[in-house]
């Protein structure tokens, strides 16, 4: 590197450290010492130094500290109901898919077939909250189960209404909505924010709200929190209504039937996107009817009767300047192409995913090709094609290497559906792996499992590799003295880690074995276990062998666990390292007992088992509805089974026998359906 280099990066760190000095000053302390102008003047230089001196944005020091500014400053409270994500659909067959599963949900054809279309603003969701009609709280979207107080700032939003008045008002009304700048405003804003989006995200999150005023916020409503079927039967009734009291909705938004009318209207709005002065991604579908989408339900990260179907994605030209091999939490081997920093979608993408082995071999991926790219779903790079013709004579095929970075070798597992081998390579050490382990950190301080705020990805690197954390346990035993010495960990940062620790320690079964990272325990397998184990007592017999091999002939009982999960259990509790891990974890957390969903249910504490077909519902909503009254549902006969439920369609003679034998009650459809109208 020359020296004119070396001296370009010395002084454009020093301007960041600047730049971090003045932004603690001005949004933490409160106590700015240069004016607006002398610090506008700073980032705009940042910026113009990395336009000049591309090695520069290489760096990535820009992009982490201009945007939205982290904030301790909200106090939380938690939703009326969680602000789940929604699933993504990227083509027709997606969609397809999506209908069929409400249709299999509901143990109907087409019932759902009438879906509320709405624009996909690319924005920043927040929940407004009405008591007899006036705003008393207004949340950001947070981890979903908790928001922080931003209601001074959402209240600078004119439009907004303060107090509804009219009939039919709710004693309580959530109102969801997405705040956005539109694009006109953005260019006159003239900030260094990427894009809109993050231009409204680091608005809302300004510690003095007269600050936020500035801003030329703006909102569409699109949702109500806790539904109730007194007030609103739909989604477009909903809209409707609040439009009447006042609210801002989107004019786009309208009824679809079908999946010719989804295509045609998904075609039609991305057709018009370019034109519009806000950002869209995509269309939101959902079920438009309120009760049926009562029915449906959620899956633990989304719900059943909505889906956001993304617009095709962007795509560039680069070209791949080096093949690396990550190792994901699951030993996972996956090949990266980094590549020529090329913008796609107004972000920087200089990584793409090759996937696995065969993708490379398929599509002859070579360093120096030139590719296209494309971010899937607008998230995740991923290489689409490779131009041979631009391709150099003397390079060579991508040999993949058979071991793991830790020098350990790698393996495809076989499907046990399709007997084939699997595209994937693994390492099989688990935390043996120093490279597993360290994404096993990640995924144990994620959001979904113990949600450490300051634990991000590249602090997690860091401190691994300062060996300040080396397995879960040590999250809870830090070396603060040694991290305050380090670069950009002040007074202020420690405290709010040592605050996100603390409170991470108290955490539900549930979300404890999801966090411990055992494969093929995603979410709602640990929700399943959780309601089997109920306790970490329990749970904790997986240690012994004996207890063990007991416990996982009970597992095969249970409706949603099969033999691949048991598997994946049995082998994890067999290594010595992972017990010791959970142990340790133990000793340091707060681990509450499994809660029902209803403790005075009609089922509670009941074990049930389903066999054949309802008429006015499928297995999978009369399972649901068991576990909402606070019931087990098993996948077995057994001893231990309190109910079977025998639906009217084709069921199961043998486990009839087999209930009859040990005398289980037996419930025809119609009994079931009696208890619960009764």
């Amino acid at each position: 590197m020359t020296k004119n280099k070396l001296d370009k990066i010395k002084l454009f760190r020093a301007k960041i450290n600047l730049l971090k000095k003045h932004n603690k000053l001005y949004f933490i302390n409160d106590n700015p010492e240069i004016s607006d102008r002398e610090y506008d003047n700073l980032k705009k230089e940042l910026v113009e130094l990395e336009n000049q001196n591309h090695f520069l944005k290489e760096l990535n020091l820009l992009e982490q500290i201009v945007g939205s500014p982290p904030s301790n400053k909200f106090s939380k409270i938690k939703h009326l109901s969680p602000m789940l994500s929604l699933s993504n659909a990227f083509d027709k067959n997606d969609i397809k898919d999506f209908l069929k599963k409400i249709d299999n949900f509901l143990n109907t054809k087409n019932i759902a077939n009438e879906l509320f279309s709405e624009p996909k603003i690319d924005g920043i969701s927040a929940t407004l909250i009405y008591e007899k009609g006036i705003l008393v709280k207004g949340l950001s979207r947070g981890d979903g189960v908790t928001g922080e107080d931003i209601l001074n700032n959402l209240k600078t939003i004119k439009s907004i209404p303060r107090k509804i008045e009219g009939p039919g008002i709710p004693q309580i009304l959530e109102v969801r909505c997405e705040i956005y700048i539109s694009k006109k405003d953005f260019v006159n804003l003239q900030s260094n924010f990427a894009n809109p989006r993050n231009a409204a995200g680091g608005s809302l999150r300004q510690k003095n709200s007269d600050e936020t005023a500035k801003i030329p916020l703006r909102y569409f409503a699109y949702g109500v929190g806790e539904i109730n079927l007194n007030f609103f039967t739909s989604q477009s009734d909903f809209l409707k209504k609040i439009k009447q009291w006042g609210f801002l909705v989107n004019q786009l938004s309208k009824i679809v039937k079908g999946i010719d009318e989804v295509e045609k209207n998904h075609e039609k709005l991305d057709n018009l996107r370019s034109s519009l002065d806000y950002d869209i991604d995509g269309v939101v579908y959902k079920v438009n009817n309120f009760n049926l989408q009562k029915r449906l339900g959620n899956t633990a990260n989304s719900p059943r009767w909505a889906v956001a179907y993304k617009f095709s994605a962007e795509k560039a030209i680069t070209k791949i300047k080096e093949i690396v091999i990550q190792v994901g939490r699951t030993g996972a081997i996956t090949p990266v192409a980094k590549v020529e920093p090329v913008t796609v979608g107004g972000v920087v993408v200089s990584n793409a995913t090759l996937h696995n082995e065969d993708e490379i071999q398929r599509k002859d991926i070579r360093v120096g090709d030139t590719i296209e790219i494309q971010r899937a779903g607008d998230v995740i790079p991923q290489v689409v094609s490779v131009n041979i013709e631009k391709r150099n004579n003397k390079s060579k095929k991508f040999i993949f290497p058979n071991k793991c970075l830790c020098g350990a070798p790698t393996k495809k597992e076989i499907s046990k559906n399709t007997k084939r081998e699997d595209a994937v390579r693994r390492c099989l050490r688990g935390y043996d792996c120093s490279y597993t382990a360290r994404e096993k950190l990640k995924h144990f301080v994620s959001k979904e499992a113990l949600n450490v705020e300051g634990l991000g990805k590249k602090v997690i690197d860091h401190f691994w590799d300062l060996r300040i954390i080396q397995e879960p346990s040590d999250i809870f035993n830090l070396d603060f003295e040694k991290i305050e010495s380090l670069e950009g960990w002040g007074a202020l940062s420690i405290t709010n880690l040592k605050k996100s620790i603390t409170k991470s320690r108290k955490i539900n079964l549930s979300k404890f074995i999801y966090s411990v990272g055992i494969r093929h325990i995603g979410q709602e397998n640990a929700k399943i276990l959780a309601s089997f184990f109920a306790t970490i007592e329990e749970f904790s017999k997986l240690f012994e062998k004996k207890k063990r091999d007991k416990i996982l002939v009970s597992l095969s009982e249970l409706d949603g666990i099969g033999s691949t999960q048991i598997k994946s259990v049995a082998n994890f509790f067999s290594k010595e390292k992972n017990k010791n891990i959970i142990i340790n974890l133990i000793n340091e957390l707060q681990i509450d007992n499994y809660e029902l969903n209803n403790k005075n249910g009609k089922f509670s504490n009941k074990k049930l088992m389903f066999t054949g077909g309802f008429q006015n519902m499928s297995r999978s909503e009369a399972k649901l509805i068991a576990e909402n009254n606070g019931g087990k549902v098993m996948g077995s006969i057994s001893k231990k089974l309190d109910f079977l439920v025998v639906g009217d369609t084709k069921p199961t003679k043998k486990k009839i026998d087999q209930a009859k034998k040990l005398n289980i009650k037996i419930l025809k459809e119609n009994e079931w359906n009696e208890i619960l109208n009764s």
